[in-house]
């Protein structure tokens, strides 16, 4: 993607009281997620269109009675807006008068950590620390599936492995799981053949909600009889595609799942 230039610093923007702006505009999928939980409804010029989609925002419901936009310079400036969130490397030919970008977050610390950027941005840095409370509270209360050391594996399209410093990996660690990435010391991303898996012999294999289907010879990797007999975990699509505060979401699932799949491993 190409670089944005903002009008604005973004370190101006993140740290230097100013005032709330008033037309905001989205363009990154994690900032619809920290807009519709911080943002007045009245700041919003737009949303992204993904906003709306129940498989990509788990607040999908809410976002309908709010604006979307579509992702084109032209359409984004017709809003004028006086603040965009994007992607790094989004450009525009005519700017905003300012810009924040959001890189992505692979851990929860770095959700806390943009949680506190978006809020001050726009105006409102108590209603952050207040999301902040209630994410830690609700942490707090996700049990950890302790001295089990259970193991499981993202196993992806293709036969990519999920590997380290990946938010999967993080809500794996958060309910007391073990990537089995980290056991073959393998990279973010890495392709595994099933043999590796099946000798590997996980516990779990991690899936996407609506994402068990096989629609390609891609996803009927994942669908061998070598791994029929692995317990699937499912994983909250709309609260993984992107960090953000549907984090808590996927860390009670999974460790609401694990509860429920204590008998399918031994002590």
């Amino acid at each position: 993607m190409r670089r944005l230039l903002p009008l604005l610093p973004l370190l101006a923007v993140a740290a230097t009281p100013s005032p709330a702006p008033k037309r905001i505009v989205s363009l990154h999928l994690c900032a619809d997620q920290y807009l519709l939980a911080l943002a007045d409804r009245s700041q919003v010029a737009g949303l992204t269109r993904y906003a709306r989609d129940p498989a990509m925002s788990p607040q999908a419901a809410q976002a309908r009675s709010w604006p979307v936009t579509g992702t084109s310079a032209e359409e984004v400036l017709a809003l004028d807006p006086d603040l965009a969130i994007v992607s790094p490397g989004r450009t525009f030919l005519n700017r905003p008068r300012a810009v924040l970008e959001l890189a992505d977050t692979h851990d929860y610390p770095g959700i806390v950590a943009q949680t506190r950027l978006v809020a001050r941005a726009i105006g409102h840095p108590e209603r952050g620390e207040a999301l902040i409370r209630r994410m830690n509270a609700a942490l707090a209360r996700v049990p950890r599936d302790a001295g089990r050391q259970r193991v499981a594996a993202e196993y992806q399209r293709r036969g990519f492995l999920t590997g380290t410093g990946t938010l999967i990996d993080d809500l794996m660690r958060r309910v007391g799981l073990v990537n089995l990435a980290a056991r073959l010391g393998r990279s973010p991303l890495a392709q595994v053949p099933i043999e590796a898996i099946v000798a590997a012999r996980p516990d779990f294999l991690l899936v996407e909600e609506g994402d068990t289907a096989v629609v390609d010879q891609g996803t009927a990797m994942r669908a061998h009889p070598a791994l029929a007999h692995i317990p699937r975990l499912v994983l909250p699509r709309a609260s993984t595609t992107c960090g953000g505060p549907a984090y808590v979401l996927a860390a009670a699932s999974l460790a609401r799942q694990l509860r429920q799949n204590r008998a399918l491993t031994p002590p």
